[in-house]
């Protein structure tokens, strides 16, 4: 399978990638390499894809309009794995037009590529803060999302909508995945497991944000790869029961469909505190702090959806997922303090 794989240097992008080149699949990997964090590790993410067979990368912004339409044009792929974004909550209240470029503009040039090469399915990254306001657990896709509380949870509800739309229009299969706190190895440096742990490596406080009453879906990242691979060998179809007098929100009428991606059992954030200082065989300073703007109390995914129609399960405990991170922060990312080039991957 031909596959166009955008954001190929960030987290989620880079196993997903590793996982369809092991099953022999041809990859156009897309990223643009964006400072929003630690360049370095981008890099050294994309050095483990490269001279792979079947691997290719392109650098590239979203936003590119003439750009992406070349790109298309010139890989023709069959299947689109949408990865790339603006990501963070908190940083889209202080940049707001990097979330409209990347998220919104970047889109619609993704759709436009899909719409004009025949791409047989799309799938998208949404993500679990879109569920905003809504305070009923565990947050379904069947349940109604008007209420975001941050841009970034706004600009990825606009993305469901633009999909439906031209899922709608021109008949293009779109799968958008509500992704819960990914976390493992190679992982974000911005969030809060990663964050932690090299603070407490380095005897310095840690930051806990609602006192540390915080629950997150946290999801292990093999977990996740698992379940994006099987959407995407798994073209969306219209759902034939659907009724617009009474209209499902994670389905349609179109070959548009939504699901929840997470690991269905929300952990509290002290006690990820305390299996993080276990595994590191350290005690955290923590500096206790109120819930900061556009965040929310707790996420917990309703997976069933995504369990009936391609047989996902997340496997990971909380307990494992964070051993397996600490080991390749100790002995892959801290050994070179982001300097050089990392050894193999996880």
């Amino acid at each position: 399978m031909h596959f166009l794989l955008t954001g190929a240097a960030g987290f989620i992008g880079f196993h997903v990638a590793r996982r369809l080149l092991a099953r022999g699949d041809i990859v156009v990997g897309l990223d643009n390499l964006n400072d929003y964090y630690d360049v370095r590790l981008k890099q050294a993410r994309l050095r483990q894809l490269e001279g792979q067979a079947g691997f290719e990368f392109r650098r590239l912004d979203l936003a590119d309009r003439s750009g992406m339409a070349a790109l298309f044009e010139q890989t023709k792929p069959r299947r689109v794995i949408h990865l790339a974004a603006q990501a963070g909550v908190r940083y889209s209240i202080q940049n707001p037009y990097a979330y409209v470029d990347s998220n919104l503009v970047g889109f619609l040039n993704i759709l436009e590529g899909c719409r004009h090469h025949q791409v047989e399915h799309l799938v998208y990254a949404s993500s679990s803060s879109v569920y905003g306001a809504n305070t009923r657990m565990p947050f379904s896709v069947h349940d109604n999302v008007d209420h975001p509380v941050s841009l970034y949870a706004a600009t990825k509800k606009a993305n469901e909508l633009m999909a439906h739309t031209y899922s709608h229009l021109y008949g293009l299969p779109a799968t958008g995945l509500r992704f819960f706190t990914v976390y493992g190895p190679w992982g974000r440096p911005d969030m809060a497991l990663f964050l932690f742990t090299k603070a407490i490596l380095e005897g310095q406080p840690i930051d806990v944000f609602n006192e540390g009453r915080m629950r997150r879906d946290f999801t292990y990242i093999d977990d996740i790869v698992e379940g994006v691979v099987r959407v995407a060998d798994r073209v969306a179809q219209p759902n034939p029961d659907w009724d617009g007098s009474r209209p499902d929100p994670g389905s349609s009428r179109a070959p548009h469909r939504l699901y929840n991606i997470g690991n269905n059992n929300p952990v509290e954030l002290l006690h990820l505190i305390e299996v993080l200082e276990a595994a590191l065989g350290r005690k955290a300073q923590k500096r206790l702090l109120p819930i900061q703007p556009g965040d929310v109390p707790a996420t917990y995914a309703d997976v069933d959806d995504l369990m009936r129609d391609v047989g996902f399960r997340p496997a990971t405990t909380i307990e494992e997922g964070v051993k397996r991170f600490v080991e390749w922060y100790r002995e892959r990312w801290e050994q070179g303090a982001g300097s050089r080039e990392q050894g193999a991957g996880s």
